[in-house]
């Protein structure tokens, strides 16, 4: 095949596109097609390629990028999703609003935004990336993601238990803890004035508890009215795991604000295959302590001794000391006793002035009264008011007996000593803090589940629902990505590093190195997960508009760097 110039006596030449082919000793021409009316450069583009040139030799004005869409964290996000065989817990068969709870989920990791947003985000005038046509979806409003919202709301529970036939065997450990999160309206039947754990004090509250495995994958989560005690959610949770999950022989885990000495005796006791590891509060630990068979030279030569006591008949009790845990402690208690004495002195110099004092019993001790407790540690000062004068002084005796208990905590549990040793009680009991990161990730850093605006309560249990879902694809991500994370994926490495599972958690060397360098082994930047995304946000996939009259548009997707490269293998996403 090529292009001939044929002239034409005084008009212009006539351009054919010809191929030819020899029949004897005769070659015989065929012409394919007329390009005389086509523009110069045009026909001289196709020359070069059909002579076996590429795109790059032809003239710039020849294509046209008619839009760039940001495409590599989409292709990251929504490969490991159908990988970990999501979209077919969420439903079995494909449909429309199944694609769109998958957008949803995918658009909620790598770019959390209102409902309102990220459903301008899906219509194709105005696409924020290429993940609504990775999702097939059509044309949308912000009522057919409510739509969906309510639609995935009804199958939330066929959707846990089938993440806990995965996750969750007999015999296993789950992890469960509580956390709330401020509400942005005043419509919502949860929202209720509770426990700010956000610290956003006089707003209403929404409180969701995580059900995760040992290793803080989520399985499963509920949501709460904003003023339910922690407690109290205890027995749902112990029902939705025996009897919705199956699941006879179990441990769970829970800090101590959760299992309580109350829940305990009424949730736990004498419930065969029903275990739990939790851990003593502060009061009960100085009962404890003051025992008279206790003695502190247990701790001579060691952080961490197993004892038994009468007052908690058949269970273990691990009592630990972290001495760094005491030290830190101890100076931050002299820290608040500083502050506020400072600024309890103002009251007293006010009483001393020369010019109007502050005078009377009564209006000094309001005033005392309102900050005495501003750093928590009012109950260690003793203030003596009377109607001139205003002192303060520190229960010293006090302090050195609350001193005295610094740095310790007490790990109980009923499993017994040949299903569990010490020490694995122990390390259990702090795997907690996995969920606390879970928390952390769906409130703050990732996937933004606060401030919730959701009027309806089922549009609110249906969001929060949604972030664990995402959660729960994050989670599989970094730890495909720990390699070129901040995140440590040399756990293992790290264990024989520590003196003892009651000294803090140890780093790996590797981790260490990538922290110090902000690069890899291989010379590569190390990324946060946040950060990563939004570099592979940069590989843009290009609709490419040909300068050739109807010429259909095509798709380009740019060439990853090294690092994208490295990222995209290791969650082994083909672009």
């Amino acid at each position: 095949m090529y292009i001939e110039s044929v002239p034409n006596r005084q008009s212009p030449p006539c351009i054919l596109l010809r191929e030819d082919h020899r029949e004897g000793s005769k070659v015989v021409k065929k012409t394919l097609a007329n390009l005389t009316k086509w523009p110069t450069h045009v026909v001289e583009g196709l020359r070069v390629l059909i002579k076996g040139g590429s795109v790059a030799e032809l003239d710039e004005d020849s294509f046209a990028i008619a839009r760039s869409l940001p495409h590599g964290h989409v292709a990251a996000v929504l490969s490991v999703l159908k990988r970990l065989g999501l979209h077919q817990l969420i439903a079995s068969r494909s449909s429309s609003k199944r694609d769109l709870v998958v957008a949803m989920i995918v658009a909620r990791i790598i770019d959390p935004q209102s409902k309102l947003a990220t459903a301008r985000g899906f219509r194709q005038e105005t696409l924020f990336s290429s993940l609504a046509q990775e999702c097939r979806l059509g044309s949308l409003d912000e009522d057919d993601l409510y739509e969906a919202m309510d639609w995935l709301l009804d199958r939330q529970c066929r959707i846990e238990d089938k993440l806990a036939s995965r996750h969750l065997q007999q015999g296993t450990f789950v992890l469960y803890d509580l956390t709330s999160t401020w509400y942005g309206g005043r419509t919502c039947s949860l929202a209720k004035l509770g426990h700010p754990r956000d610290k956003h004090k006089g707003k209403l509250q929404v409180e969701f508890g995580l059900l995760c495995d040992i290793q803080g994958r989520p399985v499963a989560v509920e949501v709460f009215e904003g003023n339910t005690g922690d407690p109290a959610t205890v027995a749902g949770q112990i029902q939705k795991i025996r009897q919705r999950f199956g699941l006879e022989r179990v441990v769970i885990v829970g800090d101590r604000g959760m299992l309580t000495e109350a829940r305990i005796r009424d949730e736990f006791k004498g419930v065969a295959g029903l275990d739990w590891i939790s851990a003593l509060r502060g009061p009960a630990i100085k009962k404890l302590l003051e025992n008279k068979d206790f003695t502190m030279s247990l701790f001579d030569d060691r952080d961490m001794a197993e004892i038994t006591s009468p007052d908690y008949p058949g269970e273990r009790l691990m009592v630990c000391r972290n001495p760094l845990l005491a030290e830190d402690r101890r100076r931050t208690r002299e820290e608040l006793l500083k502050a506020t004495e400072k600024v309890l002195e103002p009251i007293t110099a006010a009483t001393r002035r020369k010019r109007n004092p502050l005078r009377g019993k009564k209006d000094i001790a309001l005033r005392a009264g309102k900050i005495i407790n501003k750093y928590k540690v009012g109950k260690h000062f003793k203030l003596t008011i009377t109607y001139a004068n205003f002192k303060y002084e520190r229960k010293e005796e006090q302090i050195r007996a609350e001193a005295a208990l610094d740095g310790f905590y007490v790990v109980r549990t009923s499993v017994t000593a040949e299903c569990i040793s010490p020490e694995n009680a122990v390390a259990t009991y702090k795997r907690l803090s996995v969920v606390e990161r879970a928390f952390r990730c769906m409130k703050t850093v990732d996937m933004k589940v606060r401030p919730i605006f959701h009027r309806l309560e089922k549009r609110v249990r249906a969001h929060i629902f949604l972030c664990t879902l995402a959660y729960y694809v994050e989670w599989e991500m970094r730890q495909l990505w720990a390699p070129i994370l901040f995140d440590d994926e040399d756990h293992e490495l790290a264990q024989p590093q520590r003196t003892s599972v009651v000294a803090p958690a140890e780093r790996s060397a590797k981790a260490k190195r990538k922290a110090a360098s902000k690069r890899t082994d291989d010379g590569m930047p190390v990324h946060s997960f946040r950060t990563l995304l939004k570099d592979l946000a940069t590989i843009a996939k290009n609709q490419i508009q040909p300068n050739i009259p109807d010429s259909p548009a095509f798709a380009k997707i740019a060439l990853p760097t090294r690092t994208q490269t490295k990222a995209l293998d290791l969650l082994n996403v083909k672009l």
